[in-house]
């Protein structure tokens, strides 16, 4: 018994000595969870605020700006801006999640004629905010009807419109399953790359690699170009199964997602291939893709709104590559190809490839070298 817990105890001093004394390891181990807790505790809510709402007026119009009013205090939405004459521009730019118009002539002169009627368009590429953005903007203009027209005392009436844009049924699938696709392409592109160049340095071969007459740029293309080829057959296997077993729509161009399905695998392989300068491992190049691909998938507005992350949790969701090409596939799904709706994103992911490849080329010479 004794002689057995003696070999008990020198297995546990083994492991956790193993375990323990590389840094890269104690950061995974007691980094990982405090990074999650504080994703999960401060960052991760269900719940939608700071719905941006533009509302079209005239500027004599008082009862609709008593109304508008009503709507920016109710600590749900924040202002947006709209054009007059379009709308749905505001929308589809993603400038605002819903716009509420007034009756022509506006809403006072209405309520003297006995008419009024309102309009609220809404983006429903996120059928779940759109869902909460009319029972919001219904439960406000039913308070302030009830407010200012008392049942007790006879008046107009104020009746309420509501047009879906983009997603007319509310098909949640069509908001969730770009998603999805995304945090697929993500994860497969970032650790077949990191699993690779730490499975060369684990078997030895990396070093023959370096000591081979080749150049620095010949080594990175060569690591890097076969991932790139297979995260882009990945991407269009995704994407061919969305359309065909989700029947998500693609309005816009297929070659803008083509387009940008390659920037985005170019930018996950250039984040795997980074993250392998750091592991010396695969059980190392594993746990540093997890480290970042959770994160990055909560805090990509995929699964939860960024607008209700904390200031400083929000400023490193804006530098998530996922964020933007997931919006990018479902703008151009849902929406269409306009210059408006794809180039902000197709712009950022860009700079954030760069930046990306700069950062890893400069880390993969010194490994290199």
């Amino acid at each position: 018994m004794k002689s057995s817990l003696r070999v008990i105890l020198g297995f546990l001093k083994k492991e956790f000595a193993q375990t323990l004394r590389d840094p890269v390891m104690r950061l995974f181990l007691f980094g990982a969870p405090l990074l999650q807790l504080t994703i999960f505790g401060y960052a991760i809510t269900t719940e939608f605020k700071n719905l941006k709402l533009a509302v079209l007026l005239q500027p004599d119009d008082s009862v609709m700006r008593e109304l508008s009013g009503h709507f920016y205090n109710s600590g749900w939405f924040t202002r947006a801006e709209a054009e007059q004459g379009d709308p749905e521009k505001a929308l589809y730019s993603g400038a605002a999640d819903a716009v509420l118009i007034a009756p022509p002539g506006g809403l006072t002169k209405a309520l003297g004629r006995g008419n009024a009627g309102l309009q609220l368009l809404i983006d429903a590429s996120n059928a779940t905010k759109a869902r909460i953005v009319e029972a919001y903007a219904s439960s406000i203009v039913q308070k302030y009807a009830a407010s200012r027209f008392p049942a007790r005392e006879p008046g107009p009436g104020l009746s309420f419109n509501v047009r879906i844009l983009y997603n007319p049924s509310l098909e949640t699938s069509y908001f969730m399953v770009p998603g999805v696709m995304t945090m697929i392409i993500a994860l497969i592109t970032v650790m077949l790359t990191g699993m690779s160049m730490a499975r060369e340095k684990e078997m030895g071969t990396f070093e023959t690699i370096i000591s081979a007459p080749l150049k620095n740029s010949e080594i990175v293309l060569g690591k890097t170009i076969p991932f790139v080829v297979l995260g882009m057959a990945d991407a269009l296997l995704v994407i061919a199964a969305g359309l065909l077993i989700f029947k998500v729509p693609i309005v816009g161009n297929l070659f803008v997602i083509f387009a940008a399905s390659f920037i985005f695998v170019c930018t996950a392989v250039s984040a795997g291939l980074l993250i392998s300068t750091f592991a010396r491992t695969q059980q190392q190049a594993m746990m540093g893709t997890f480290l970042f691909i959770f994160p990055a998938n909560l805090m990509s507005g995929i699964m939860f709104p960024i607008e209700n992350m904390p200031l400083l949790l929000r400023a490193v969701a804006y530098i998530n590559p996922i964020k933007y090409y997931a919006s990018l596939l479902r703008n151009n799904m849902l929406k269409g190809s306009y210059p408006v709706v794809v180039l902000p994103d197709l712009a950022v992911l860009t700079l954030m490839l760069l930046v990306i490849v700069f950062i890893t080329i400069r880390r993969f010479r010194r490994t290199l070298n």
